[in-house]
């Protein structure tokens, strides 16, 4: 079948690139794509933007696209599932209500509280001298969150009081987000150790995917601002068969459930960003796509058809599915612009692609473009290298040996992905 990708991240790269490999795959098409996904020899670009979604739908029907797999959280919550829909054109994702859950925070938990969902308890406020006030009633450390889609930066771990107040007022008053943060959700600081759990649904069925771990802080030691992630290795050592078993019957299947009860059954990706904490799991927050960079590891242990698999997915025949995964650990490491989450320098010429030893290892592209011949940064997280090993240390060095041959003038990394994991799999041992 020929397939449309939507996307220009690291995430549609991985994701391009799994189902590129499917035996039931005729041919990849991503839009708008990147350098990495215009060098793949079995992908091929389409100039057209992730949220143009008529023109997305004139190219699905030009091209007889028999399945189209969005990958960002924007044209998602745009609806445009609801439009190729519309179109009956066959699309993996959830639908504009569905999408709610990631796209308005305060959705989010006020459907996670009808629900009983875990999760920390919270409070939203449209006003900055109430939302200040029940700061100071509250105490630090607290989480400051604009509502809605803010890139993954709208989310402040605020340490202090007055680091809580100054998001505030950043969000409220000086339209730091603009409408995304027109509305705060302010909720509880729960401490633990992070991971993320990701699953395919068809509205019914829910297939849970490999166990990863994000690292959200932009430093070593997970110091410094929130990001869309820094890094990300898969499996995550913390989330036990035990553990998992309670976030699909606590979180995943009452999100299920919940969403078919309000007449839009969940059907795409769901991931639940959990918090081990000493009273179990809770959930920090729901995306409704695959995470990245979970993406990226995720998709060098997965084996099986994935393109048959996201059909079925899609047309509500999940049931039937049947992938696997690699029992080897994969590790990717983010290389990021220096700066990044904030001002960050573009179009600085990338050098030492040749150099990166391509067994068990694959370089996915994320903010770059290919001019005359040159791969040029064009984003913040640039790019993600990603590599596999028979334990998580293995595919830890392995990722950080083949990040040192790859250089531009600001690239930036954290030099610690994967290390807790490393650190919790040791002492089980």
């Amino acid at each position: 079948m020929r397939i449309l990708v939507i996307g220009a991240g690291g995430r549609e790269h991985a994701l391009a690139w799994r189902l590129a490999t499917s035996a039931s795959c005729e041919q990849v098409f991503v839009a708008p794509g990147n350098a990495g996904t215009a060098m793949e020899p079995a992908l091929e670009n389409v100039a057209i933007a992730a949220d143009d979604i008529d023109a997305l739908i004139s190219f699905a029907q030009q091209e007889n696209i028999a399945l189209t797999v969005v990958g960002p959280e924007v044209p998602l919550a745009a609806g445009i599932v609801d439009q190729f829909t519309h179109h009956h054109l066959t699309i993996l994702g959830p639908t504009q209500a569905c999408a709610q859950l990631e796209a308005s925070k305060a959705f989010s938990k006020a459907f996670m509280l009808e629900h009983t969902i875990p999760t920390a308890f919270y409070a939203t406020f449209t006003e900055v001298e109430a939302a200040i006030d029940y700061i100071q009633q509250q105490g630090a450390p607290i989480v400051v969150k604009a509502d809605g889609l803010a890139a993954g930066k709208g989310v402040i771990v605020a340490q202090t009081e007055a680091e809580a107040i100054t998001a505030v007022r950043d969000m409220l008053a000086d339209n730091a987000f603009g409408a995304a943060g027109a509305r705060v959700v302010i909720e509880q600081f729960l401490a633990g150790t992070e991971f993320s759990y990701i699953a395919l649904c068809d509205g019914t069925t829910i297939l849970p995917m490999a166990s990863s771990q994000d690292h959200k802080a932009r430093d070593d030691g997970d110091k410094g601002p929130n990001t869309g992630g820094m890094g990300a290795y898969s499996p995550a050592p913390m989330a036990t068969p035990e553990i998992e078993q309670f976030v699909l019957e606590h979180v995943m299947q009452p999100v299920l459930e919940g969403m078919r009860a309000k007449g839009t059954p969940y059907s795409g990706f769901l991931y639940a960003g959990m918090m081990l904490t000493e009273d179990g799991p809770k959930v920090l927050e729901f995306n409704c796509r695959f995470g990245d960079p979970e993406t990226q590891p995720i998709m060098l242990r997965l084996q099986g058809d994935f393109a048959h698999t996201c059909l079925l997915a899609a047309t509500g025949k999940l049931a039937h599915a049947n992938i696997s995964w690699d029992p080897r650990a994969a590790l990717g490491v983010v290389m990021a612009s220096k700066n990044y989450p904030a001002s960050y320098p573009k179009g600085e010429s990338i050098t030492g692609f040749e150099k990166v030893v391509m067994t068990d290892t694959k370089v996915f592209h994320a903010g770059t473009v290919l001019h005359q011949n040159e791969i040029i940064t064009d984003g913040g997280r640039v790019l993600c290298v990603t590599a596999l090993g028979d334990d998580l240390l293995q595919a830890q060095r392995c990722a950080y040996a083949n990040v040192k041959f790859i250089n531009w003038p600001s690239a930036f990394y954290r030099t610690d992905i994967g290390a807790k994991g490393i650190e919790h799999a040791s002492n089980k041992n």
